[in-house]
């Protein structure tokens, strides 16, 4: 999603405690601090229906600050997607309809990712991660890609 509009929704939208977990991971930026930052932020990754298991998921991940430094000069803001489907190959796009964090419109912009075979399904009740959101929805998306393969062979 576009700084400016992540900007807007988070001063729209504060989460409580975010905004301190930030401020300790700027003055010590280490890997435990950066997994309290990830749970102060679920909620941005997350309907309120899945936030408790989207917390429990987080938890036990492992978290590495070097990864993140890596990400924050290479990735975000600069990002440009340089893969795109070509004739043929069966894609699947799987997106949260209440997904905060990815800007759903860079699938639109690029008439590369309309044509077929691309599949994009927008997951109800879903936010970053629609497969803890809701699995059935997502086992259904992959069993259309599936069933499309199973067509083009």
């Amino acid at each position: 999603m576009e700084l400016a509009v992540r900007s807007r929704r988070a001063g729209a939208h504060p989460v409580a405690g975010l905004a301190e977990a930030a401020d300790a991971y700027g003055q010590d930026p280490n890997d435990e601090i950066l997994r309290l930052l990830t749970l102060a932020a679920a909620e941005w990754n997350f309907t309120s229906q899945g936030l408790a298991a989207g917390r429990a998921l987080l938890c036990g991940l492992p978290y590495c600050r070097d990864a993140v430094a890596w990400a924050d000069a290479h990735f975000g803001a600069t990002y440009r997607a340089l893969w795109k489907p070509h004739s043929g190959l069966p894609t699947l796009i799987v997106s949260g309809a209440e997904d905060h964090v990815v800007d759903q419109r860079l699938w639109g912009e690029d008439p590369a990712f309309g044509r077929p075979p691309v599949l994009r399904r927008t997951i109800e009740g879903a936010a970053h991660f629609p497969w803890v959101e809701n699995p059935g929805a997502v086992r259904a998306a992959f069993a259309e890609l599936t069933a499309s393969l199973s067509r083009a062979s």
